[in-house]
């Protein structure tokens, strides 16, 4: 491939890593150029746009992308839905798992726990502590919270720092080492959109906006399924 070929730079959160990875190679053959990406926590990247870093493409939490929009970062009108995510909860590999099947076996199972891990500033980790508040279980288990300000949280599970993680199931699925217990039961399930759009500033947004169809077709969906997040519905304009 000729280095004139324009490289699209997505800039996105921790939650789209895998799914972005998994159809680098599709998206490439399909329409003929690469994209680069770059991944912070949801928060930070936000704050790092807010900064002044730019690229062709922003995905992140539906919110943070409105917001862009009305600030004028991101192109009125090239924003749309990329995925839904849901939070589960992860134990290091070979380890029982606990029944997380109803809230009352989830408040159990966080009760028993002898510790909980969770990000600060993802998107997720910021829910899990609204869901123990939720739950009444603040105090109880505050003690043994184990946090990081970001990433995939799983990871200390897998080094048998913490006994559970709580998080998107598509970032506990990207860790080696963790099997999934299953999503949150219905009832304290929080699930995430994340949407895509265009920077105003892009030098590239025809092939940005081809991209994005790539990324939003049917023949991407399985990569969504895979890495455990879903692909959303386009908005009819």
């Amino acid at each position: 491939m000729s280095d004139i070929v324009p490289r699209i730079t997505i800039l996105t959160s921790n939650s789209s890593r895998t799914v972005l990875d998994g159809l680098a190679g599709a998206s490439e053959k399909a329409t003929t150029y690469r994209y680069a990406v770059r991944y912070d926590s949801a928060k930070a990247m936000l704050a790092r746009i807010k900064d002044g870093e730019a690229g062709d493409l922003v995905i992140l939490d539906a919110q943070m992308v409105a917001e862009l929009v009305a600030s004028g970062i991101v192109r009125r009108g090239t924003d749309r839905p990329f995925a839904h995510s849901r939070v589960g909860v992860a134990v290091r590999s070979g380890a029982p798992h606990p029944d997380i099947s109803t809230p009352d076996a989830f408040k159990h199972a966080m009760l028993s726990a002898r510790s909980i891990a969770h990000t600060l500033h993802g998107a997720s980790g910021m829910y899990v502590p609204v869901l123990f508040e939720r739950l009444g279980i603040t105090a109880q288990v505050k003690a043994k919270i184990v946090n990081r300000p970001g990433g995939y949280i799983a990871t200390v599970v897998a080094a048998g720092e913490a006994e559970l993680a709580v998080q998107q199931i598509v970032e506990l699925r990207a860790v080696p080492g963790v099997e999934i217990v299953g999503p949150l039961p219905e009832a304290l399930q929080k699930v995430f959109q994340t949407d895509a759009g265009i920077f105003s500033a892009s030098k590239h947004p025809t092939e940005g906006e081809a991209c994005l169809r790539f990324l939003s077709s049917p023949a991407a969906a399985p990569v969504f399924t895979q890495v455990g997040l879903e692909q959303a519905a386009a908005r009819t304009r």
